[in-house]
């Protein structure tokens, strides 16, 4: 039991690892693309592209790559289009930062949907060895997993700052204060320093992020276990049996459950927290992500998303009234670390939401996740450019209360009508297959027997 147990931690760990050094090397250099390729837009674009792709990867690749590779190789191969973005950047212009914007785009999808469907499996397995409730273990996880990845915006803003290692201090004019906070719209406010750094600085943090993005592929082809090997190879022997459009077209045949399409706007509006990261943020999102994990056996889910709620609600607000000064620092951490607290309740309980509800059919429910997630960050970057501030704060409040109404019917559909749980252990699914057949054998030899007298 021990030693299962330290295994089935060991994973957890592993992943989460592996995410944290990816993400720290992605999400730095992410953070950095308005600045870095500014030239016509160029930086912000790129960004643009990866997450339209990932829109279009969502819809095909997950099912049929985890289906075929199993989570562990899909999450190795898809890490690899990571790294291909950093390569793009060493060289940046529209062919090379475009055609490794779509290749992470491609690889995005999966990656994501793979991870969520290894952590899924290992609170189900895990909860039927120890007699414990899969839903309660699956939160757990992901809230060590978010604890331990969302720290990575600490680390990725970090690694610039001290290799870029310059202090600006920036003058602002009194006359823009007016237009700071709510007010502020595009033709009214000018970025005053565009400043880049040497270009050998430059190079020096790609090559760091190329390193960090090698070693996190490298710890996880070496360091996880291929939990559902079995399961891949089992596809693989019987796809001919299988149809093959079932499998592919999986992410649109689940959005015929009503579940998953009410489930929408609160996948959606996770989104906009755009413009709010920085290491505040990923400190307490961080740390929030673990307590959150392991408090929702004790308060339940419906407890954690109010939180959320009201906490966003109360950010809200006070955006539309603040008005910011140079003098008054400590809100300028405040609200990020509220921001990350709510965010923490996002992340980790809609994650195992979905595990929890669509438990059969976990890749394609993964995969329109991330998919209805990317169509959120494609709307945000495409009206951010053109209206004010105060709109966009009125956009996020409507979309938190339609949020909220959803996802409460979909808590009370859940309450009347349990979904059923699904056993993952490969075991005992490949001993009860065993058996089947064995017992098939048998009432034919009986047959034949009974023939013969």
């Amino acid at each position: 039991m021990m030693k299962l147990m330290s295994r089935t931690t060991k994973n957890i760990l592993v992943v989460s690892f592996g995410f944290l050094f990816l993400f720290t090397a992605f999400g730095g250099l992410q953070s950095l693309q308005s600045s870095l390729n500014a030239e016509d837009g160029m930086g912000v674009i790129s960004l643009s592209v990866i997450y339209a792709t990932i829109i279009l990867s969502s819809m095909f690749l997950p099912p049929i790559m985890i289906k075929n590779l199993g989570c562990k190789w899909t999450i190795v191969i898809s890490m690899g289009c990571y790294v291909a973005y950093s390569f793009g950047n060493l060289a940046p212009g529209w062919p090379s930062l475009m055609t490794t914007s779509a290749i992470l785009g491609l690889g995005g999808s999966p990656l994501w949907s793979a991870k969520c469907t290894y952590l899924t499996i290992s609170g189900n397995e895990r909860g039927q060895k120890i007699n414990k409730k899969g839903q309660d273990l699956i939160n757990q996880y992901f809230g060590i997993f978010f604890f331990i990845f969302q720290s990575s915006a600490v680390w990725g803003n970090l690694m610039s700052s001290l290799i870029f290692g310059q202090d600006h201090s920036i003058e602002i004019p009194e006359e823009n204060l007016q237009y700071c906070g709510a007010t502020s719209c595009v033709e009214n406010f000018t970025v005053t320093n565009s400043t880049l750094p040497a270009r050998h600085l430059v190079n020096t943090l790609l090559g760091c992020y190329i390193g960090v993005g090698i070693f996190a592929i490298i710890f996880v082809a070496v360091f996880l276990d291929n939990i559902d090997r079995d399961l891949a190879k089992e596809f693989r022997r019987n796809k001919g049996n299988q149809s093959f459009c079932s499998t592919f077209l999986a992410t649109f045949r689940l959005l015929r459950n009503p579940k998953l399409l009410l489930l929408i706007p609160l996948t959606m509006y996770r989104i906009h927290n755009v413009g709010f990261v920085m290491i505040c943020f990923g400190a307490t999102n961080s740390v929030c992500s673990f307590a959150f994990g392991r408090l929702a056996q004790y308060t339940g889910r419906v407890a954690l998303f109010c939180l959320a709620a009201l906490t966003n609600l109360g950010c809200f607000v006070a955006f539309l009234y603040w008005k910011p000064q140079p003098g008054q620092m400590a809100v300028f951490f405040v609200f990020p670390a509220l921001w990350g607290m709510a965010d923490a309740v996002w992340q980790t309980q809609t994650n195992a939401l979905y595990g929890v509800l669509f438990a059969k059919h976990k890749e394609a429910a993964f995969a329109n996740y991330r998919m209805w997630e990317s169509l959120g960050f494609v709307i945000a970057f495409a009206y951010s450019t053109y209206i004010c501030l105060s709109i966009k704060i009125y956009i996020c409040l409507s979309v938190l209360a339609l949020t909220m109404v959803t996802y409460l019917y979909v808590e009370y559909n859940e309450y009347k009508n349990p979904t059923s749980q699904v056993t993952y252990d490969s075991e005992k699914t490949e001993k009860a297959d065993f058996n089947e057949v064995n017992e098939k054998e048998l009432n034919e030899k009986n047959v034949v027997a009974q023939t013969r007298l």
